[in-house]
């Protein structure tokens, strides 16, 4: 069955809505703003344990040995040049592609070259094309990419991977050429390679319709090219792919599905249910989920107890997690700075900060060291409870025992300053974060220049506006930021 077909050539021209694809393209990172209810905190380990799943390969090519070596170091030498080699090729067919132009032969200028065309050429190019994409050049980036691609197609003993269409897929994405992408499926099924979780991933987050990405679902269920390992079922593929993109109403229409067909739910099933009720607030269906695990035999694992965790946090029941930590001890799952850091979470947004503090020494007693995501943790609920003087000592401490702020650490501490009036120091933070080499974004600017602007000081927003500006940060979003003005 040609999967994209129904898709890429009858429903885009019904007409497809499509929301704004981020440029991150579905990825979760912890440091969400207060509205996202801490969610990201639980469900970002449970991405990234799969997430190596379901990456595709990009090292098939035979690398020659040379005699004069021993194995080991022949292999680590002979690989080494290889990704040189990669790496330099690559900087000069982006040179050239950014020559295209009218009057330009941009193929013969790629013959030129004479560059030895690899799946991980291939990647360098097209990572290096999807990094590049801005707001002015979405389309001149798609055009050089899909160039690029054929030539590469064109060449003797030479055939794309999997991971090349996925690359080019999420260029046509972000660029926002919707139907190239659905037509480069329909190609990829073609040229024989299946279609994936991280095809499904991909294509799903193009769908601004429920209807339309309940179509897209359908498909996946029924398609015999949909190779959905290393996943139990198609069932479990999918719904992961709805987890990482928020699509938590379609989830339970996907998992209904999934019993209707005679499909057992196991843990990685549950955990994935449970985050989505607890998200969408249906706290009743989340404790009957957890019930019906034991019912069935299913032991939690790790991702099941973080859940938990966050959850007693939330409703600030930090005995009933004490327990539960007990409980995992006892059944042989040692919670470790995962487990802490999720409870202090959940306890830090239930404006718990005595518990908090608790189990932030819990941890240390129990032999853990707090990483940047758990002192950030602190800071936030530190500065959230106006207790500014605490946030600053954390921050403090966390620099003087090695764990360097990232850009949400920063982001936190930032707008503590702000609020405290002491916008100074907040400037200055800015500046301390860019000498250590960690790169502000957006959220880090606009905090300041908002807060600024709403304190009167219009000049100091102005010179951080010009700052982010003349580093070719979010030019697009300008003119928003100067009308910006806090609620």
């Amino acid at each position: 069955m040609n999967l994209a077909l129904p898709f890429g050539r009858s429903v885009i021209l019904n007409g497809f809505r499509f929301f704004a694809i981020s440029r991150k393209f579905c990825d979760r990172s912890f440091g969400g703003d207060e509205t996202d209810n801490g969610f990201h905190h639980f469900e970002e380990p449970l991405n990234k344990t799969w997430e190596f799943l379901d990456s595709d390969g990009v090292f098939d090519e035979k690398l020659g040995l040379c005699e004069h070596e021993s194995s080991d170091q022949r292999d680590f030498s002979v690989r080494r040049r290889f990704l040189e080699s990669a790496k330099l090729d690559a900087s000069r067919v982006l040179e050239t592609l950014l020559q295209d132009g009218p009057g330009f032969d941009t193929k013969s200028a790629l013959d030129e070259l004479s560059v030895r065309v690899s799946a991980l050429l291939v990647r360098q190019v097209l990572l290096g094309i999807l990094r590049a994409i801005s707001f002015d050049n979405k389309t001149r980036c798609a055009k050089l990419a899909y160039k690029f691609f054929l030539w590469c197609s064109q060449q003797e003993c030479f055939r794309h991977t999997a991971n090349s269409y996925h690359l080019l897929m999420k260029i046509f994405a972000e660029c926002g050429e919707y139907k190239a992408m659905w037509r480069l499926v329909d190609e990829m099924i073609d040229d024989g390679y299946p279609t994936t979780a991280r095809t499904f991933n991909i294509l799903i987050c193009t769908c601004g319709e429920v209807g339309v990405a309940r179509q897209v679902v359908e498909q996946f269920i029924k398609s015999k090219s949909f190779n959905f390992r290393p996943y139990k079922h198609s069932y479990n593929a999918i719904l992961h792919s709805l987890l990482v993109i928020s699509q938590c109403r379609l989830i339970d229409w996907v998992y209904q599905r999934m019993i209707a067909d005679g499909f057992s739910p196991d843990v990685l099933t549950y955990n994935i249910i449970m985050c989505a009720n607890y998200r969408l607030g249906k706290l009743d269906q989340f404790y009957r989920l957890f019930e019906e695990m034991g019912e069935k035999g299913i032991t939690p694992d790790l991702h099941t107890y973080n859940i938990l965790l966050h959850f007693y946090g939330r409703r600030d029941k930090p005995l009933a997690a004490l327990n539960l930590l007990k409980h995992m001890r006892e059944v042989g799952i040692i919670p470790g700075v995962l487990h802490f850091t999720t409870l202090i979470d959940g306890l830090s947004r239930a404006r718990n900060l005595a518990a908090c503090n608790y189990f932030f020494d819990e941890m240390a007693k129990a032999g853990f060291v707090p990483d940047v995501v758990c002192y950030t943790v602190m800071i936030t609920g530190y500065i959230a409870a106006r207790e500014f003087e605490k946030a600053e000592e954390m921050f403090n401490e966390m620099t003087l025992k090695g764990q360097l702020p990232n850009v949400f650490t920063y982001n936190s501490m930032i707008r503590g300053y702000c609020v405290a009036k002491k916008f100074k120091e907040a400037c200055s933070l800015l500046k301390e974060m860019k000498s250590r080499g960690c790169e502000p974004n957006f959220v880090v600017y606009s905090t300041l220049v908002s807060y600024l602007r709403d304190a009167g000081r219009f000049w100091e927003a102005d010179e951080v506006i010009k700052d982010m500006v003349e580093r070719g940060k979010y030019v697009h979003l300008v003119s928003k930021m100067r009308r910006y003005r806090r609620c």
